[in-house]
């Protein structure tokens, strides 16, 4: 199955650059570009591609709110260019439905996996990054009771998510729960879908939001 991405960015080298390698991948198709957040809601609208690879800044309307429009409207996953010195809208991303994020200087090979990846269902979610970031802004806000959301999932879905929220693999999670990794990816499903989530970056937010994982904390 051919992957199709639309590549959004304002930087016009960025975009050629990124659509060059991604098109020569036998895999992915890049359809369409876009120079700002409404060029890439309305290629999105016209190419239903796949994947939106994604500027976070962008002028005329930027890449936050065109994610947020994009997620709403449809399943076409979102894939966040930032440079990590944008930190007070990486939080905001995340909760428009963005997948993942990729530095602007990502190397090629991460750049058609992180596609990939996202493709197929799966977030963009390196526990060194990813996670640090979610724990952090939402550490800004006061944690409401489990009991509010998370009410609905078993003690072993709670714990799968807990775990998520780590940053652990399928694998890493079923060593941890001593069960198969197809017993896990039920988990996974479980709770994405009785949280009506789209991916493991949105449970994420949960386990931070509901207390369920406390910034700073293993456990």
């Amino acid at each position: 199955m051919t992957v199709r991405v639309v590549v959004a960015d304002d930087q016009e080298l960025v975009r050629a650059g990124f659509g060059m390698i991604l098109d020569a991948q036998p895999d992915i198709e890049v359809v369409a570009e876009a120079g700002d957040g409404e060029q890439a809601i309305a290629a999105v609208r016209e190419h239903a591609p796949d994947v939106l690879l994604l500027d976070i800044r962008m002028p005329v309307m930027d890449g936050i709110e065109a994610a947020r429009v994009v997620c709403a409207e449809g399943a076409c996953r979102v894939l966040m260019l930032t440079t990590f010195d944008l930190d007070d809208y990486v939080y905001d991303a995340l909760r428009a439905g963005a997948s993942g994020f990729l530095l602007k200087d990502v190397r090629r090979d991460d750049l058609v996996h992180a596609v990939r990846v996202v493709a197929a269902g799966e977030s963009l979610l390196a526990p060194s990054i990813t996670t640090k970031l979610i724990a952090e802004f939402t550490s800004r806000a006061a944690p409401r009771p489990p009991a509010d959301r998370l009410s609905v999932l078993t003690a072993r879905e709670q714990e799968t998510l807990r775990l998520i929220a780590r940053g652990l693999s399928n694998a890493e999670i079923a060593a941890a729960l001593v069960v198969s990794e197809h017993t896990v990816k039920t988990h996974v499903s479980n709770v994405l879908t009785k949280l009506g989530l789209r991916d493991r970056v949105q449970a994420v937010i949960v386990a931070y939001e509901t207390g369920l994982v406390t910034p700073g904390i293993s456990g």
